[in-house]
């Protein structure tokens, strides 16, 4: 009996010892089970104020209350979120570091920018993708066009036309060159930081056109200084007369690409926090509050779910590459 219970107790020992080092050789399972343990950094890639600052602080004050912990939302603006894209790659993969970068940091930094220290898909894990709504066009009043027509009609005739972006090198950017390409035209971008000067001086006639979100553009669209003539991808409910590109005759793969606000984690981060955290995005789509700012910002769609999400990168990701390439020459 006794040789019997010496037995017994050196198995359950080395079943007990396997089991201890199972767990250490997966701290993750750990971390996962505990998560979060502390508050979380939400980076924002941009200044405050713009959407992608209102989509890290709406998002992250549901994740506070649901987790039980702050979410600290701190702005790392610069080179098209690529500062907050290096801060993150940097953090720990507890998830307790997270960040929500626009198209660009994503799509377009990869391309444009030269020894780039960030790889998307090698240094970050996707949480979700989140529509950032459709970017109209709108053309002075003083012009007096009404549908994309009108305005290539007019952009044909007139030896000088400028139309203005949010930033070199952005969707808007792309987009003017694409429409050059495709009718022949030499309309001049013109670049500005942000968007609030782009729509002031269009209300004020010194530029002729200009591209941006809905949300910003409501100053000049209300104020009958300027008329939406084309919009992006897919219509906006609150402009529901005004036809996509491509509706209106565009080709270019340019105008059917979302663009978005990105949420993810540093690469490594437990699987099962990215899958919680995808989950409570899901969740917060449908909050009150979520809702409110999406239909003032023109959007229609809520976060995409984790598959989606990495999806839409793995098929858009080669298309924005191919555009982003032909902007390098207007770069220089």
């Amino acid at each position: 009996m006794r040789n019997r219970s010496l037995l017994l107790n050196r198995r359950q020992f080395v079943t007990a010892s396997a089991s201890a080092a199972a767990l250490l050789g997966a701290p993750s399972l750990v971390r996962a089970s505990t998560w979060p343990t502390k508050p979380i950094r939400m980076l924002a890639g941009s200044a405050a104020g713009g959407q992608t600052d209102q989509f890290a602080r709406v998002y992250g004050d549901y994740l506070s209350r649901e987790l039980g912990q702050i979410v600290v939302v701190e702005n790392k603006a610069g080179a098209g979120g690529a500062v907050a894209a290096m801060e993150l790659k940097r953090s720990d993969p507890d998830g307790h570091t997270l960040m929500i970068c626009n198209t660009t940091a994503y799509m377009l930094n990869p391309v444009l920018i030269k020894d780039i220290k960030y790889n998307v898909p090698q240094d970050f894990a996707w949480i979700t993708v989140m529509p950032g709504g459709s970017l109209p066009l709108m053309v002075s009043e003083k012009i007096g066009a009404k549908t994309l027509q009108d305005f290539i009609d007019y952009a044909r005739k007139t030896e000088k036309v400028n139309v203005g972006t949010y930033a070199a090198g952005s969707f808007a950017h792309m987009v003017i060159l694409e429409l050059n390409k495709q009718y022949g035209l030499k309309m001049e971008a013109v670049h500005y930081r942000g968007e609030a000067p782009m729509w002031s001086d269009l209300a004020g006639g010194s530029i002729d056109a200009g591209i941006g979100s809905y949300a910003a553009s409501l100053s000049v669209l209300q104020s009958g200084k300027a008329r939406a003539v084309a919009v992006s991808r897919r219509r906006i409910d609150a402009l529901p007369d005004v036809a996509t590109f491509r509706e209106q005759g565009a080709t270019s793969l340019a105008h059917t690409l979302l663009t978005f606000q990105g949420c993810v984690a540093p690469a490594k981060t437990p699987p099962e926090i990215v899958a919680k955290l995808s989950a409570l995005f899901i969740a917060a789509g449908q909050s009150d509050r979520v809702r409110e700012l999406l239909k003032s910002q023109g959007i229609s769609e809520g976060p995409m779910t984790l598959d989606a999400s990495q999806a839409l990168y793995k098929e858009e990701a080669p298309i924005w590459a191919e555009l982003a390439a032909s902007l390098g020459p207007q770069l220089q």
